[in-house]
């Protein structure tokens, strides 16, 4: 099977973003952008990704959608929200993250993350380090951040983390961010960082 081929498969079986999965629609504007935040904040622990994305979308459907909306909720109504995702262990600890992170996004940058770009100087290093000041945000959840908003974010692109290029080795396709940008067009570049983690994550050795 060519290179090619493979990239085809793996976007086939495992290529949607856990954006898409959660209901963001991604788009350079604040709303989206503080959803992913709020989606990798979920991921920043040790849980499975289905009840990750099932509890962002109860915080979503909580209308919690921005920071100014997250930071007015009650801690109550967090723990309540993620308990009903079944986002067991962590909900209390959690519940209390978003309200720091999302008083942070308030405080720093207006409720708005692409002032966090700005502060960065469209660095992608500094963009990472400036997400992982962001209260739970580690570097998977930076990680998962860049991978998922290169689709508007150009400068992050190709964004393929540890995870994902150890499956690309794995698969026989480049061990590269640059080679595996080859591979796709730039749109693609999300999905195919996705299915890559999904397929490392579905491997025996994960």
């Amino acid at each position: 099977m060519t290179q090619r081929a493979t990239v085809e498969e793996l976007l086939s079986q495992h290529g949607r973003t856990h954006a898409e999965e959660a209901g963001i629609r991604m788009a350079n504007t604040p709303m989206p952008l503080y959803q992913l935040l709020t989606l990798c904040l979920l991921f920043s622990v040790r849980i499975k990704a289905d009840i990750a994305v099932a509890a962002a979308r109860e915080v979503y459907a909580a209308g919690w959608r921005t920071p100014r909306a997250m930071a007015a909720s009650s801690w109550q109504d967090r723990v309540d929200a993620l308990g009903r995702a079944h986002y067991r262990r962590y909900d209390e600890g959690t519940a209390t993250a978003l309200g720091e992170s999302a008083e942070l996004v308030l405080d720093r940058y207006g409720g708005d993350l692409r002032k966090l770009r700005s502060a960065a100087h469209e660095d992608p290093d500094r963009i990472r380090e400036l997400l992982r000041e962001v209260p739970r945000i580690g570097p998977v959840g930076a990680d998962i951040f860049c991978r998922e908003s290169q689709e508007v974010w150009p400068e992050l692109r190709p964004a393929f983390d540890r995870r994902a290029l150890r499956a690309a080795a794995a698969l026989g396709l480049p061990r590269t961010p640059e080679g595996l940008g080859r591979l796709v067009s730039s749109e693609d570049l999300p999905r195919l960082a996705a299915a890559l983690v999904r397929a490392e994550l579905s491997s025996p050795r994960s």
